[in-house]
């Protein structure tokens, strides 16, 4: 456990190529053909710290000024996922999370109650928090363990009920699903707004995704002209000085046009992963509908849909969050990290901007509360996670992973004790059961097909 924890220590630009290596090797790859994925998975997360950094330093103080000058004040602070990250590992729950998370995913894959192999260790963190804040809630590290399983679970099993959409939708993402908690949590969401978007007259059939506006309005619609214009925009809402709104507006441009780049040395080193598992599994269960590999969403949020939406949506949900009645929480260090809402909505809404502008935006509105609702809680266990806070906050609170419906969910289920732990295994075994006759029927429409083929022959 010691050895887990200190390579998780070591940030995922360390961890997931250690990771990959190892995974290359065991499935049969070179050891050189290994370590050359694992480097290019290493490289990606590098890249991708590089640019969202830059765009946090840029879109920061363009965001403090838009709460200076039009005096946007709530009493909850974001203090970012960073800090939820650290309340995650801060506890005994934290600790042992990735042990038994790695544990449950192998009883789920002999039982075929999933086919997602979660390697995205890093992103543990989602579950060790949900599990930290209820430990600290209920003084029990039984109660903490069980709800971060039951988080582990539900990911998982939207990952695998997401991943045939993913592999639709995004390039060079067969076997590959996305279980991380944040992006998960939103599906249902995301699937129900949709469905809803489409009753209404002329949007089912908009065609308003990032090709689209690329056809529609030239080089006007290209991702880089996109990125400058939003960003200029942006600088003229923040009230900034024109020398400023240009540098903000360039600098959004190279943001939208420098992480698709980044994501492709991600793919780059994941496909020879993805093959060499593919393989193995077509070698060794012939009749198997095949395993997914469960991959971080940064393979995927360098989309112009989610980088247009991503940016948009930043003066919106600033404005909104003052008015929303029962609101307490501002969004504003999470702003930057926005584009991790966006992986698994694109494939329901088929990165139609507007549909995902409008799924984004209610999602966004509902998770200012349940950040509000969680912040005490949230408060609390930062600070016996001794995470430093802002001078002069009474409560703080972050968009990832404090806005998701699930932890809040869980949590408020674990405070009805054993009667929310009944519903909780009740809805879960369910989801379960469900995704086992799932993956088994489909397992078995494989096996008759072969047979088919082999009488054919």
């Amino acid at each position: 456990m010691q050895v887990l924890n200190y390579i998780v220590s070591l940030g995922a630009s360390v961890m997931m190529p250690i990771i990959f290596t190892i995974l290359g090797v065991l499935l049969g790859l070179k050891v050189g053909k290994s370590l050359k994925s694992g480097l290019f998975v290493g490289v990606g997360f590098v890249g991708l710290s590089v640019v969202t950094a830059l765009l946090s330093d840029n879109l920061g103080p363009a965001v403090n000024h838009m709460v200076k000058n039009f005096g946007l004040n709530l009493n909850v602070i974001d203090i970012g996922w960073p800090a939820a990250s650290a309340i995650a590992f801060g506890t005994k729950v934290g600790a042992m999370m990735i042990p038994i998370g790695l544990i449950v995913n192998i009883i789920m894959l002999v039982t075929k109650t999933t086919k997602t192999v979660n390697i995205d260790i890093w992103n543990y963190w989602h579950f060790a928090f949900t599990g930290s804040i209820v430990s600290v809630a209920t003084g029990s590290m039984w109660w903490g363990l069980f709800a971060a399983v039951i988080n582990f679970i539900i990911t998982v099993i939207i990952a695998d009920f997401t991943s045939e959409g993913v592999a639709k939708y995004y390039d060079n993402m067969e076997g590959i699903s996305i279980p991380q908690g944040f992006c998960v949590a939103f599906v249902p969401f995301a699937y129900v707004l949709n469905k809803l978007l489409d009753m209404i007259p002329g949007i089912k059939n908009l065609d308003f995704d990032a090709e689209a506006l690329q056809k529609k309005f030239g080089v006007v619609g290209d991702p880089v002209f996109l990125g400058t214009i939003i960003g200029c925009l942006l600088g003229v809402i923040a009230r900034y000085p024109v020398n400023n709104v240009l540098k903000l507006g360039i600098t959004m441009g190279a943001v939208m046009v420098l992480i698709p780049k980044i994501t492709s040395f991600f793919i780059e080193g994941l496909v020879p992963i993805s093959k060499a598992t593919q393989e193995l599994i077509n070698k060794k269960f012939k009749n198997s509908s095949g395993l997914s590999i469960g991959m971080s969403p940064a393979l995927v949020i360098g989309h112009p849909t989610t980088l247009v939406v991503s940016l948009l949506l930043v003066p919106f949900i600033l404005f909104l969050s003052v008015i929303i009645p029962g609101n307490q929480f501002l969004p504003l260090t999470s702003l930057a990290g926005l584009i991790y809402i966006f992986p698994l909505v694109l494939p329901i809404t088929k990165g139609d901007v507007f549909k995902t502008f409008i799924i984004g935006l209610i999602m966004l509105v509902v998770g200012d509360l349940f950040a509000t609702s969680l912040a005490p809680i949230f408060t609390e266990a930062a600070k016996l996670a001794s995470v430093k806070l802002p001078g002069g906050s009474s409560m703080v609170a972050s968009v990832d992973y404090a806005a998701s419906p699930l932890p809040w969910a869980i949590y408020k289920l674990t405070n009805l004790k054993f009667i929310g732990a009944a519903i909780m295994t009740v809805i879960t075994l369910a989801l379960m059961i469900i995704n086992r006759k799932k993956i088994v029927g489909k397992n078995a429409a494989q096996e008759n097909m072969a047979k088919n083929c082999e009488i054919a022959k």
